[in-house]
């Protein structure tokens, strides 16, 4: 019964968008039958496809580069408490620059090429993992670190055992909301300074006020990211918690 909850909610929003588009009777709120036929049409051609597959490239690799960098930092200011109070303002001020700005700035300097893309997508959620990965180190149990030590379990066997279970949630933490970040940054690195992906199409139809296709790509990555979330993350989750029941 828990699983059709979902679902409903789900329904109920598409009877509250069709009811609304009836209401207003307005191109600028297309109803689902619109979005949804456009949706498909972009499959059909292929154009959604190919630039929703560039789009996922560039948030692959920045997530990946993002979240491995983030976590070796994050990972060594919560051991280490001087490289912590020398890079703790580091990362606030980095936390506190809007991601525009970043993305401007590395376009400038570094010219419109997938090298500043992806550097203005990283240098924006790299922050945020390390400050998530910080706390994770800071709250290792120390009984379970000592109790490793006393039966000699070596350094590999206490990251394995010990270590990485206690981090783990902290890593899929960032990974849900890097991911959410990240694919919203990327749209509008797409949208400044590049000639494909989602973000570069989100921009023509918003010169052309086809709202319909709006929607209908904002769906489809929805839809994605949506399917990545149930697949992997919240799987992930439930197992880096397992040791926790």
């Amino acid at each position: 019964m828990s699983r059709l909850i979902p679902l409903a909610s789900l329904f109920m929003l598409l009877v509250i968008w069709q009811a609304l588009a009836w209401w207003l009777h307005s191109p600028l709120l297309p109803g689902p039958p619109e979005v949804f036929s456009e949706l498909f049409t972009a499959i059909r051609t292929g154009v959604l496809p190919y630039h929703l597959g560039i789009t996922l490239t560039r948030l692959g690799v920045s997530f990946i580069l993002a979240m491995s960098l983030g976590c070796i930092l994050g990972i060594l200011m919560g051991h280490h408490r001087s490289l912590d109070r020398w890079l703790d303002p580091w990362l606030t001020a980095f936390l506190n620059i809007p991601a525009l700005v970043t993305i401007i700035l590395c376009y400038v300097w570094f010219g419109l090429t997938e090298a500043a893309a992806i550097t203005a997508v990283v240098v924006n959620k790299l922050p945020n993992v390390a400050v998530t990965l910080r706390e994770g180190t800071r709250q290792l149990d120390k009984q379970l670190l000592e109790m490793a030590q006393v039966y000699r379990f070596g350094r590999w066997k206490t990251l394995r055992h010990v270590i990485w279970p206690q981090l783990t949630p902290f890593v899929v933490t960032a990974a849900r909301t890097g991911l959410a970040l990240i694919w919203k940054i990327i749209l509008v690195v797409e949208l400044l300074g590049r000639s494909n992906g989602m973000g570069y199409q989100l921009h023509l139809f918003f010169q052309l006020f086809d709202v319909a296709a709006i929607l209908a790509y904002t769906l489809a990555f929805v839809i994605v990211i949506q399917l990545f979330e149930w697949s992997v993350l919240q799987p992930l989750d439930h197992y880096a918690n397992r040791w926790r029941r």
